[in-house]
């Protein structure tokens, strides 16, 4: 697949070098974390993805599954797997709500968003939409932990401190997952995902993955 930034990514930021170094086993330790484990967290959740999936149709009566392009490592382009949480043809109603956006920087988010379906903000709270990203690691798209995917239009207003995120796999949860999510600035927001990048090591992925569970369950900064 085309790498849509990767012409950005070897400038450098702040004094830090681009890509750090770790150990070449260490890459191999989280892949396979993200295959065991991946396997098992997404045979639990199966349950789960089918009752929400048949809910999300009754609903909407379409497709509960939705598939968006985001930007993977080293600027790959993927497909995201999600379970629906708004309307039909809601990306045509977004010049619509633009002024609803609540969020800084590169980001579009609104706490209420007009375009969820009925079930959508259930979805979204206590993060069952995102399960079906499980699919996306056990193939190898993204990982259990990393920062998440975003979207191609908002790397496009990246600077080189930002970019250095794409510079490990996309994860299902992150640093920003356990420190307030939709709660967190973008500057902050970034700030995590490089600490991220500076620190991480294949046990602090499972610790990581530990702490998430809480913050699921309580669903802390998620809207």
């Amino acid at each position: 697949m085309q790498a849509v930034t990767e012409d950005r990514l070897p400038r450098a930021a702040d004094g830090l070098a681009m890509v750090r170094h770790v150990p070449a086993h260490w890459w191999t330790i989280k892949r396979l974390i993200d295959v065991f484990l991946g396997c098992a967290l997404l045979l639990l959740a199966l349950p789960v993805i089918a009752v929400a999936a048949i809910a999300v149709f009754a609903v909407t009566g379409s497709s509960p599954f939705f598939a968006q392009e985001r930007v993977g490592r080293n600027g790959v382009i993927f497909m995201m797997f999600k379970l629906r949480t708004m309307v039909n043809n809601a990306h045509e109603m977004r010049a619509e709500v633009m002024h609803l956006n609540e969020a800084d920087g590169p980001v579009f988010k609104i706490r209420n968003d007009p375009r969820l379906h009925p079930l959508g903000g259930f979805l979204r709270r206590t993060s069952i939409d995102e399960l079906p990203n499980l699919f996306n690691v056990v193939i190898g798209d993204m990982s259990l932990v990393g920062p998440r995917p975003a979207l191609s239009s908002e790397v496009l207003h990246y600077d080189a401190y930002a970019m250095r995120r794409l510079s490990v796999p996309q994860g299902v949860t992150c640093l920003w997952q356990i420190n307030g999510r939709s709660e967190v600035a973008f500057d902050e927001w970034m700030h995590l995902d490089n600490r991220y990048v500076n620190e991480w090591t294949p046990l602090g992925d499972l610790l990581l993955i530990l702490k998430t569970i809480p913050a699921v369950l309580f669903k802390e900064g998620a809207h």
